[in-house]
């Protein structure tokens, strides 16, 4: 029996095994039943991990640790006074996600969308903690994980689908030169875009507008946040992007028949944009390539990061392994919103491949 443990963390406006939701239609699986379960079966140890549906990539990462290691969520002294928010969240003490944590825990974090920064981020904070916390918080009431010092337990790091290096969804409605109404898209496919939008808006709250997921999508917000998280070198990469679209002749990118409705006109705008953001990330014609909701290219390797395309017989750690591009928008590897995908097969096989790497143990572990 294998070691590790498979944590599923969901993306923007998701839900977890914590949340009521979940019983009525499961986040991983969807419409073709639990996936959890049917991994299970299959004698691995998987968990679907619920944290704030609109919040940060810092937020989910510290809602995270807190479920895995049975505890109370510490979002940290230094960042809770900044972003103006409470620093303790839920308590989740005597009902981990786990069935046990300990040292010798070795994870494997899948993150599909914005689960993919939650798991990253959170990788970087086991790994070297944070300097800002560690600034201001005396070393008894400093939680473990802003101390660093756990690489070791992130055996793998799954991004599926997930906008890695920020999605032009939002950047597309700040830059001048664009004008998203111009793009002619079919009238229905506004209301159901106007639909999705009601379900993705942050709650009200007092809090920095920089404490939420819509700011770290942002391209710039999203490179900057890459240049916080490292590639850790015992740490294997899997990078799952999807897409939807076909290229017209003038170069713009449409959506394929069967990309889910809710999805239609924001891909239909992504796939026509190009420019430069604010922070000057130049938006050129490989940009428009989507799933509906998260570019291609974003959803293959973090800006900066070493990689190269996945071979099943030579996986190695410290390295993006980029999977081939499934030809499915957004929400496929979920099993699908308002249509099912059979999506069990791919994740056995996935899971199956992340398992034989077990054996290939960082150094200190010899």
């Amino acid at each position: 029996m294998s070691d590790l443990q498979f944590v599923f963390v969901h993306g923007l406006s998701g839900w977890g095994s914590y949340d009521k939701a979940y019983k009525r239609m499961p986040y991983w699986g969807m419409r073709g039943g639990d996936l959890m379960t049917y991994l299970c079966d299959q004698e691995f140890a998987c968990y679907a991990a619920s944290v704030a549906p609109s919040g940060s990539a810092w937020d989910r990462a510290c809602e995270l640790y807190a479920q895995l290691a049975g505890t109370r969520t510490d979002y940290g002294k230094a960042h809770s006074l900044l972003m103006h928010h409470d620093r303790y969240g839920k308590d989740f003490t005597g009902r981990p996600l786990l069935a046990e944590w300990k040292e010798e825990t070795r994870l494997v974090l899948l993150g599909h969308s914005f689960g993919g920064a939650t798991v990253r981020l959170f990788s970087a904070l086991m790994a070297d903690g944070s300097a800002e916390e560690r600034a201001v918080t005396e070393a008894a009431d400093l939680s473990p994980r802003f101390a660093g010092g756990m690489a070791s337990r992130i055996h793998t790091i799954v991004t599926l689908a997930a906008p890695m290096n920020g999605t032009t969804a939002y950047d597309l409605f700040q830059d001048p030169s664009f004008d998203p109404d111009s793009i002619k898209v079919p009238r229905w496919s506004k209301a159901m875009a106007a639909m999705m939008a009601r379900g993705t808006k942050p709650a009200a709250d007092q809090r920095d507008p920089r404490d939420y997921a819509a700011f770290d999508m942002h391209i710039d917000n999203a490179m900057a946040m890459n240049d916080r998280i490292p590639t850790l070198p015992d740490t294997y990469y899997y990078s799952v992007p999807c897409r939807a679209t076909e290229r017209r002749a003038d170069g713009t990118c449409v959506p394929r028949r069967g990309m889910e409705p809710l999805f239609v006109m924001r891909s239909t705008q992504i796939g026509a944009y190009t420019g430069t953001t604010a922070g000057g990330h130049v938006i050129d014609d490989a940009w428009r390539d989507n799933d509906g909701l998260v570019n291609t290219i974003s959803a293959s390797v973090p800006s900066g990061a070493p990689s190269r395309p996945l071979d099943g017989s030579d996986i190695r750690p410290g390295i993006w392994n980029v999977l081939p591009v499934i030809e499915a928008d957004h929400m496929f590897l979920q099993g699908g919103l308002m249509r099912r995908h059979e999506i069990c097969l791919f994740y056995l096989e996935l899971l199956k491949l992340i398992r034989a790497t077990e054996k290939k143990l960082p150094q200190e572990f010899f």
